[in-house]
């Protein structure tokens, strides 16, 4: 059963690599941990080395720093390991330049946690969290194999949670939020 809505990001510290300086040598990572007071933008694809998922990693690199400018950090994951991540990082520098942690998920653990494991193809899928300071999650959206995802509806969903607030359909910064009537 998947993670959702409501429920605690569990503790695992697993290896991470983060940029094409040198090779990994056993850094690791809990995202439970690492960042305190900070909200966490965890972003799984399914392989390294694939076709739809740099465009994604690229995507939420190019933005960076506007969740940064929300006290969020984006953790990209994969069931690859950290070598792999290295080596995909080091033949692209498109990639090379995405600089942001990417878990090495490699024995599963994290993602058949949060439930998002594609049993036959032994991969994880396009999974989002976007979890609270407490390590709460507080939205989760999961697409297809073949489906990339909009970096940009993350950074307006975060805005939203945010805001804590009310948010109609369709709702971005600086627009009003919803005031009903007592």
């Amino acid at each position: 059963m998947a993670l959702t809505v409501g429920d605690i990001v569990p503790s695992f510290t697993l290896p991470v690599q983060q940029g094409v300086g040198a090779l990994p040598a056993g850094e690791t990572l809990d995202i439970t941990t690492a960042y305190p007071g900070k909200w966490k933008i965890l972003f799984y694809w399914p392989k390294d080395f694939t076709f739809v998922c740099p465009t994604e990693i690229i995507g939420y690199g190019d933005i960076k720093s506007d969740f940064e400018d929300r006290d969020a950090v984006l953790i990209g994951a994969s069931t690859d390991s950290d070598f792999v991540h290295f080596a995909w990082r080091k033949s692209d520098e498109r990639l090379a330049a995405c600089d942001f942690p990417w878990l090495a998920d490699n024995s599963k653990h994290l993602a058949d946690a949060l439930g998002i494991i594609v049993k036959e193809a032994g991969v994880a899928l396009r999974a989002t969290f976007i979890i609270d300071p407490d390590n709460i999650i507080q939205h989760v959206t999961i697409n297809g194999l073949n489906v990339g995802r909009n970096p940009a509806e993350t950074l307006r969903i975060l805005d939203a949670l945010q805001t804590d607030e009310l948010c109609p359909c369709n709702w971005s910064e600086g627009q009003e939020v919803l005031k009903p009537a007592a």
